[in-house]
């Protein structure tokens, strides 16, 4: 037995047939909810960095990657995030 998924537009790159050995009930877990009031963003609904702490190179099919972790303006959970470094230089030049 195999269910199809009625799938908004943004999503047609899904493959929107599942069988039913793979479905698993949902458990929701409230540990990982959080306080919407606790998140402060911008009118554009994005966070801004505030600084880098580390650097580090990724190896990717025998290439290397620059990367940057980020610490996030207004983050909820305050953890910092691997970012390309040439994306956060194009954009946030002013914190190199």
């Amino acid at each position: 037995v195999a269910y199809r998924l009625a799938l908004p537009p943004s999503m047609s790159g899904m493959h929107d047939v599942f069988h039913v050995s793979q479905l698993r009930k949902f458990i929701p877990d409230s540990s990982v909810t959080m306080d919407l009031n606790s998140i402060e963003l911008e009118p554009n609904m994005t966070f801004q960095p505030v600084q880098f702490v580390d650097r580090d190179m990724r190896n990717l099919r025998n290439r290397s990657i620059p990367m940057v972790e980020v610490v996030w303006e207004g983050s909820p959970d305050g953890k910092a995030t691997w970012e390309l470094k040439s994306k956060m230089l194009k954009h946030y030049s002013h914190l190199f």
